[in-house]
C-alpha cells in the first residue's frame, strides 16, 4: 500500500511538471464554485468530513459515509443579478455493504446572450428583428465509486471519472475527460482526507464553427481568430483534517476542519505562494444539536495584498450557514462568497434519503 501511494504521488507531480509550462492556470473554473450549502457555509472545508452524496464532488471516498440505499441532493443558484445560473443534481446508490456508486451533474450557464452581428442590415439600417440569442453553458458529469475495506478499518477510497462538455452557441464546443482520486481515514474522533483532482490532467478538446461574417469581425477588431485546440486542467492536491468533539451527553457535536488546496503551476494569489507550489488554506466549523439543527461557519479566500495606504494586509471571506435535518430530509442554507468576486449569495440546497437502512 505504501509503495503504491509513493508511486501515485510521483506520477501526480510528474504530470503537473510536464504540463505546467504550457497549460493555463485557470480552466474549467466553474468546477471550483462548489456544491451543497452545508459545505459552502464551511468555507469549502469538508475534504476530511464529507459523508453524504455531495462527496461525489468534494471527495468521492466520503460517499461511504452514506447510511441509506439511495440519496439525492439538489441545488440551484444564481449569480450577477440572475445572469448566470448554477444547477446541481447528485444521486448515490449503495451497491453492496462495502461499495457505493454516485452520479453528479453540474451545469453553469449564461442564457439568452444577445447576438447582434446582424443588427445592421446590408442597406446600413438598424434592424432589431435581426437580433438573436445564444447560450454559453458548461456541463460536468462525475461518475463516482467508493469502497471500504474490512481488513483496514477506518479507510475508504474513491474515484471519479469526469466528463466535461462546453457549448457556446453554434460557434464553439468541447469535450473533456479526467480522473479524480480520494481517500478518507477515521481514527477515533479524528478524520483525515486527501483528494487528487484531475490526477492525469483533464483534457478539453475545443472545436470552432465560425461563419465568415464572424471571422471578419475578429479581423476588423484586431482579435485573434480561435482555432481548434486542446485545453489542459492541471492536477491539484486537496488535504483536510477534522476532529469531532461531543459534549452535553453527546447531544452537541462540534467539528472544526482545516483544509489546504495545493497547486503545482507556479505562484498564485494565495496565502502561501512559491514557485512552483502554492497553498490555499481554508477552515470551517460545524456545530450540531442531536444531528437535527446545524450551525456552520467558514473562512476562505485568504490573501495578502496592500491596503489603500500601501501597507501589507490580509483579506479573507467569511461564510455562514444553518441546516435542518428531519428524518430523511435535509435543508441547508449558506451565505457565501463562493465565486471570489466579492459578491455574497444566498444558497439553499436540499437532500433526502430513500430506502433508509436501520442496521448500519
Amino acid at each position: 500500500m505504501i509503495k503504491r501511494i509513493i508511486l501515485f504521488s510521483g506520477l501526480f507531480l510528474l504530470v503537473s511538471k510536464l504540463y505546467s509550462q504550457s497549460a493555463p492556470k485557470y480552466s474549467n473554473d466553474f468546477l471550483d464554485i462548489g456544491v451543497g450549502a452545508n459545505a459552502l457555509a464551511m468555507g469549502n472545508s469538508v475534504i476530511a468530513s464529507v459523508n453524504d452524496v455531495t462527496a461525489g464532488y468534494w471527495n468521492p471516498a466520503g460517499l461511504m459515509g452514506i447510511k441509506s440505499n439511495l440519496e439525492v441532493s439538489l441545488m440551484h443558484d444564481e449569480y450577477f443579478a440572475g445572469i448566470a445560473q448554477d444547477d446541481y443534481l447528485a444521486v448515490s446508490y449503495r451497491y453492496d455493504t462495502n461499495s457505493i456508486l454516485g452520479l453528479t451533474i453540474i451545469r453553469f450557464g449564461i442564457d439568452d446572450i444577445p447576438y447582434t452581428i446582424d443588427l445592421i442590415d446590408p442597406t446600413g439600417n438598424v434592424n432589431y428583428n435581426n437580433i438573436t440569442s445564444f447560450s454559453d453553458a458548461q456541463y460536468a458529469f462525475l461518475f463516482s465509486y467508493a469502497r471500504s475495506f474490512n481488513n483496514i478499518p477506518g479507510l475508504t477510497l474513491g474515484g471519479n471519472v469526469k466528463v466535461i462538455r462546453s457549448i457556446i452557441g453554434d460557434f464553439a464546443s468541447s469535450w473533456g475527460f479526467g480522473l479524480d482520486a480520494g481517500a478518507q481515514y477515521k481514527y477515533k474522533d479524528w478524520l483525515f482526507g486527501a483528494v487528487g483532482r484531475d490526477i492525469t490532467s483533464t483534457f478539453n478538446a475545443w472545436s470552432y464553427n465560425l461563419s465568415q461574417d464572424l471571422i471578419n469581425v475578429f479581423q476588423e477588431t484586431g482579435n485573434e481568430i480561435p482555432e481548434d485546440g486542446l485545453e489542459i486542467t492541471l492536477p491539484r492536491l486537496l488535504l483536510g483534517a477534522a476532529r469531532n468533539f461531543k459534549c452535553f451527553h453527546d447531544k452537541v457535536s462540534i467539528m472544526p476542519e482545516l483544509d489546504a488546496d495545493v497547486t503545482f503551476d507556479g505562484k498564485r494569489n494565495t496565502l502561501i505562494s512559491t514557485n512552483p507550489v502554492s497553498i490555499d488554506p481554508h477552515m470551517g466549523i460545524q456545530t450540531s444539536y442531536k444531528s437535527i439543527i446545524f450551525l456552520r461557519l467558514g473562512v476562505g479566500n485568504i490573501q495578502t495584498s496592500s491596503d489603500p495606504t500601501g501597507a501589507a494586509a490580509t483579506y479573507f471571506s467569511p461564510d455562514f450557514g444553518v441546516g435542518l435535518k428531519i428524518k430523511s430530509f435535509s435543508l441547508d442554507y449558506a451565505l457565501t462568497d463562493n465565486t471570489t468576486a466579492g459578491l455574497y449569495s444566498n444558497i439553499f440546497s436540499i437532500k433526502f434519503d430513500i430506502n433508509k437502512k436501520t442496521g448500519k
